[in-house]
């Protein structure tokens, strides 16, 4: 007993001594908290040092596994710091690791993976699952997250702005499912059209690598993958969207207020659907035109989905052609109509994107030269990031995705070269920055939802590295992807549940609400935006790249949408389906095969146990031990070895019982593993 209490001590202070480490971490260096790739491009920022040499150490030992050369100091005007970059592209071999900068500066741990960014950009997919509306959430699939189901939506009024002679107003309609927009319980359908493109062109490049990724949600296992299944649901409330009778699209289904910070299950003030918009038609017609060609192959699942879409667009298409200028403005509908609305707006008054955009769908769809001819002469020679109110370059980027399937009437060289453009600004800037990232072209690229434009940066070069396979796409689409992942002015990583410097306490009424310490996992929060429009006290900064709050209050720092999430997952996933260093059917040389107990673990671990690994080929071997402090006190082996079978003792004779780590180290593969010694 008494050697068992000495084991448990032991293995607390182990604990311990790695929790400890996260919290002496230092805010000079900001870097990837999650994952870096085996293979690839690996790179983080110390602020404002002196020093020329970092070094990369194992996080339990300590041990330095690459030593670098800080780059040059440059000024990052943004947050006003003096940076340099560390590189450390040459660290390969699986594991966890921090990076070390004299004197005393040590960064927050990290991974080193093969897939780094598969857990993260699950995570912010099936984010989505925890937005659904209509649905209680269940413990086998939401684990403590779960939550009673809110706003059935089957009794919505159609608001006095919205009637019509064959919808009059308070008729009721039913419009279920969906997602909630953001921190709130509406649901838009213009924020929702860029969601839902940003979710179906994922899907549409890499359909071959999200056909394999599960994300634990109710219909998992019927047949269609996962990430479809997740925008099924929102789709089936789109359509509930459309009046039947003139094609046209509500522009939201909202309460007439905000809901307080309550459960959904709690929210049951009257819900409304109000006026029909151009804006939200045409992101209709654009998001119903993909849906029909990419639910095509599923027909056994939902029958006849792809030709109901598909009359829907078009039926859309055709209202907004005759409606061509119906702009929201709640300010002009608060004038005339009672109940007066005061949820978000999402007005456009330019809709000419719009119409290029869903143009495009339609004619990528249909193979129908009419839906793009009229389109071509007002498809703009230069293009930007989008955002929900700028969707010209979504059909550029559909275009690009479907260039193989394109009639003649387009000409895809002079189309392509302008997104290709716009990547090339993109990586140029990565080159340029001091913090080695696209996202900081200008000052305009912090503002509200600033991580959505790191985001929608990084769709955009992951759709140029597509088009043309050169490396600088996507080494800069993979450095923003580490800017929301901790490479940032803040240091945060901003996806909710990852990291450790992480988001805890964003604008967003379940998270703070279900009396769950951790926030909902797998949302992004807005990021710095100087502009602090909510007004809350706290912000440490108003510099363009520090202005940020991890604090409910901060709606304009730190709430979720889904529109935001949309360009997290591409950029995340895409980075894993589009990786060019990543070879899947290579294994470690060294196959490490764990402990050989004779009795179970964690029964004592004794003289007469070996510890086992096996090699392919010739290469160099280290297996050293270490004690719970992380002090080297035995080098088992150290040399090179042929291919062959192995087992190593660990002499245990002259040793005290006690937690001891083992560390196996081969040239393309490295395993720590614990070891109980009871005497």
């Amino acid at each position: 007993m008494k050697s068992l209490l000495m084991n448990i001590i032991a293995f607390l202070l182990l604990s311990i001594q790695l929790c400890s480490y996260a919290q002496t971490a230092s805010a000079s260096i900001r870097l990837n908290q999650v994952a870096f790739s085996t293979a690839g491009l690996k790179e983080a920022v110390v602020a404002n040092t002196t020093a020329n040499k970092f070094y990369v150490v194992t996080a339990y030992s300590g041990d330095t596994v690459f030593t670098g050369t800080l780059s040059d100091a440059k000024l990052w005007s943004y947050s006003n710091e003096t940076v340099k970059i560390a590189n450390f592209s040459g660290v390969d071999l699986p594991g966890k690791y921090a990076i070390k900068v004299p004197p005393d500066l040590t960064s927050y741990t990290f991974d080193i993976l093969d897939r780094p960014f598969l857990a993260p950009g699950k995570a912010a997919m099936k984010g989505y699952y925890y937005q659904r509306a209509s649905e209680a959430l269940l413990s086998q699939y939401a684990y403590q997250w779960a939550r009673k189901a809110g706003h059935p939506d089957t009794i919505v009024l159609v608001h006095p702005s919205a009637a019509t002679a064959l919808r009059p107003a308070n008729t009721v309609i039913k419009a279920p499912k969906g997602w909630y927009d953001a921190g709130d319980y509406n649901k838009y359908i213009v924020n929702s059209g860029i969601s839902m493109f940003t979710i179906f062109s994922m899907y549409e490049q890499y359909s071959k690598f999200l056909d394999t990724v599960s994300l634990n949600i109710p219909e998992s296992g019927n047949g269609v993958p996962d990430v479809l299944n997740e925008a099924m649901w929102n789709l089936q409330w789109m359509l509930a969207m459309q009046d039947p009778n003139d094609g046209g699209v509500y522009h939201k289904l909202t309460n007439a207020n905000f809901d307080g910070f309550i459960m959904p299950s709690a929210a049951v003030t009257t819900r409304y659907v109000v006026q029909k918009s151009t804006a939200a038609t045409l992101d209709f017609a654009a998001v119903m035109a993909m849906a029909a060609r990419i639910y095509k192959p599923y027909s056994s699942q939902f029958p006849g989905l792809a030709d109901q879409c598909l009359s829907a667009a078009k039926a859309a298409w055709q209202w907004a052609g005759k409606n061509m200028a119906v702009f929201y403005n709640q300010t002009t509908l608060n004038s005339q109509y009672s109940p007066q609305i005061a949820t978000g707006e999402y007005g456009d008054g330019y809709v000419i994107d719009e119409f290029n955009w869903a143009g495009i769908e339609l004619y990528i769809t249909t193979k129908d030269d009419s839906y793009i001819q009229g389109r071509l002469a007002s498809l703009p020679t230069s293009l930007d990031v989008p955002y929900w109110g700028g969707v010209n370059t979504l059909g550029f980027i559909s275009l690009a995705a479907n260039k193989n399937n394109l009639t003649a009437v387009v000409d895809t060289s002079a189309l392509f070269a302008r997104l290709l453009t716009l990547a090339n600004s993109l990586a140029a800037s990565r080159e340029n920055s001091a913090f080695h990232t696209a996202m900081g072209v200008s000052s305009g690229d912090f503002t509200w939802g600033s991580n959505s434009t790191a985001a929608n940066q990084g769709m955009i070069l992951l759709a140029a590295y597509n088009l043309r396979k050169d490396q600088k796409y996507y080494n800069a689409a993979l450095a923003n992807a580490d800017y929301l992942l901790g490479r940032n002015g803040p240091g945060y990583c901003f996806l909710t549940g990852f990291g450790s410097k992480k988001v805890m306490h964003p604008h967003h009424r379940v998270s703070e609400s279900d009396g769950v310490t951790e926030p909902v996992p797998g949302l992004l929060a807005g990021g710095v935006n100087p502009g602090q429009e909510d007004k809350c006290s706290g912000y440490v900064s108003s510099l363009p790249a520090l202005s940020y709050m991890d604090a409910v209050c901060s709606y304009s720092t730190n709430e979720i949408a889904i529109n935001w999430n949309a360009p997290c997952a591409f950029l995340l996933l895409g980075l894993e389906a589009a990786n060019p260093n990543l070879v899947t059917s290579v294994k470690p040389t060294g196959q490490l095969k764990d402990f050989y107990l004779k009795q179970n673990y964690p029964n004592p671990f004794n003289p007469s146990t070996s510890i086992s690994y096996s090699l392919t080929k010739r290469q160099n071997v280290s297996l050293k031990i270490f004690d719970i402090l992380g002090n080297e006190i035995m080098t088992l082996v150290n040399k090179e070895e042929p291919a062959g079978q192995y087992a190593v003792k660990f002499n245990a004779d002259k040793r005290s019982s006690g937690v001891y780590i083992y560390r196996l180290r081969t040239e393309s593969f490295m395993e720590t593993k614990k070891m109980v010694l009871l005497k």
